[in-house]
């Protein structure tokens, strides 16, 4: 795998020299076997049990060094600090267990417009003996020149009906849901996470690293946040499944957060909220 601590400074040296208006046609695969220590720190960190199933984001951390890869490789149009990840979907087609060889492909998918800029998906997938059981699709965002078309950053992932929040506030806003737990979420949660995933993203580590970025202290990992919340269904997951989230705004650290579901149709809504919605997600299957 990548030295990620090569790539994120790679990233910075040549951000100022990446242009174009398209993604490069480049796909990364690897064959992984899982270090059980390593999934018991991403297990600690996340609210995770000790179990021989795989937490069902687990593998986003195992294809992160390969999206790195492919985000700072030739032909990337956007410079890497400065992306936006704006949402992510995981579907299953059954539990991953401790031990099995793990086939990854990972490729970047359908740049588009956005009121905002442009978006596009990094597709993960992994296969067990030539069968695909398992993908993740991450949508980020590249701010400016927007198209004045196409759904804002951190739109909601479900249809207005179904939305996790609990109602409307005086002049319409969203008003928060019913909390089911309340989390505090310590100051140093996103360099544990970093530990456990291998994102060093500056802005997840330190106040005064996130401050040259324009944050007024570290944020949480959006994939940190979205595991958090699906350790609160831990064991009741069907087996397939599919967990569609939008990071709405950043978890300042240290927070107070507010963990919210309720029941549809075909699953569950989920939210995690404080004075705004940090994320919003549901699961079907």
């Amino acid at each position: 795998m990548a030295n990620l601590t090569l790539l994120y400074a790679k990233a910075a040296l040549t951000s100022f020299t990446r242009r174009g208006g398209a993604l490069p046609a480049a796909s990364l695969d690897a064959e992984v076997s899982v270090d059980p220590e390593h999934l018991a720190r991403y297990n600690r960190v996340c609210g995770f049990g000790v179990r021989d199933e795989l937490p069902l984001t687990y593998p986003h951390v195992l294809g992160f060094p390969l999206q790195v890869r492919l985000m700072t490789g030739p032909g990337f149009p956007f410079p890497l600090p400065g992306l936006v990840h704006v949402a992510n979907r995981i579907s299953r087609s059954r539990p991953l267990r401790l031990g099995e060889p793990l086939s990854l492909h990972v490729e970047l998918a359908d740049l588009r417009p956005h009121e905002r800029g442009q978006q596009f998906d990094v597709v993960t997938t992994v296969a067990v003996d030539g069968e695909e059981v398992w993908v993740d699709v991450s949508t980020y965002l590249r701010r400016g020149g927007g198209s004045g078309s196409g759904s804002p950053a951190g739109a909601a992932a479900v249809p207005e009906g179904e939305r996790a929040a609990g109602g409307s506030a005086p002049g319409g806003r969203a008003s928060a849901p019913e909390p089911a737990a309340v989390w505090r979420v310590p100051a140093d949660i996103g360099r544990r996470y970093a530990d456990a995933s291998g994102d060093r993203n500056p802005i997840h580590l330190h106040a005064f690293t996130a401050k040259a970025f324009g944050f007024p202290r570290a944020i949480a990992h959006g994939m940190w946040s979205k595991a958090r919340c699906l350790a609160a269904f831990e064991g009741r997951l069907p087996d397939a499944v599919d967990v569609d989230v939008r990071f709405r705004a950043p978890v300042p650290l240290p927070s107070r957060v507010e963990f919210s579901t309720s029941p549809t149709a075909d699953g569950r809504r989920f939210a995690l909220w404080s004075r705004k919605p940090h994320l919003e997600g549901v699961i079907s299957g």
